[in-house]
């Protein structure tokens, strides 16, 4: 319990909490393998608040792709499984990115750390796990967007096994 109270406000403390961003409001499928050999998949619910002012700026002015941004996040199953995290993120344009023309969809791919707690889903070995995801982003005229997600959860073989996780996920995101 003292590691998530330690990890909240870490993140409080860490990033402006008063800064404009995107709620995250995600479900999805825990523990997807393509081949089939899941064991306990299960389904994933998920909150991220994503800032959006820049903590790393390591690309050139004109390019967009390298501005890295906070988010932190909480992660949830139905096998009562739980993951507190916090992490860096960056969008995209595809449009852009490609063709060199604004359009409604984003790239945006992340990378996190943080608390798991297995409750009685899948034991993933540590309680310190790693997530990477990519994500593709649809912008709605109101401002809003859709999200299609394809993450991974590992403890980077820092524990006795790391059998890790895939998770494929949908998204709703509001501005705040």
């Amino acid at each position: 319990m003292r590691k998530i109270i330690f990890l909240i406000l870490f993140c409080l403390y860490s990033f402006n909490v008063s800064s404009e961003g995107y709620d995250v409001f995600g479900i999805g499928i825990f523990d997807v393998k393509f081949d089939g050999s899941e064991d306990n998949q299960s389904t994933d619910f998920r909150f991220e608040r994503r800032f959006d002012n820049t903590i790393f700026d390591i690309g050139p002015e004109s390019d967009n792709f390298f501005f890295l941004k906070p988010f932190i996040g909480l992660e949830y199953t139905s096998d009562s499984a739980s993951y507190f995290l916090t992490g860096i993120y960056l969008e995209d344009n595809l449009g852009q990115l490609i063709d060199g023309e604004e359009n409604k969809i984003i790239f945006s791919p992340s990378f996190g750390l943080g608390f798991y707690d297995n409750g009685s889903g899948k034991d993933l070995g540590n309680d310190l796990q790693f997530r990477t995801t990519f994500e593709l982003i649809y912008k709605l005229k109101n401002k809003n967007r859709i999200g299609l997600s394809l993450g991974h959860i590992s403890n980077a073989n820092l524990g006795s096994k790391n059998p890790g996780v895939e998770i494929i996920s949908l998204s709703y995101q509001i501005p705040y």
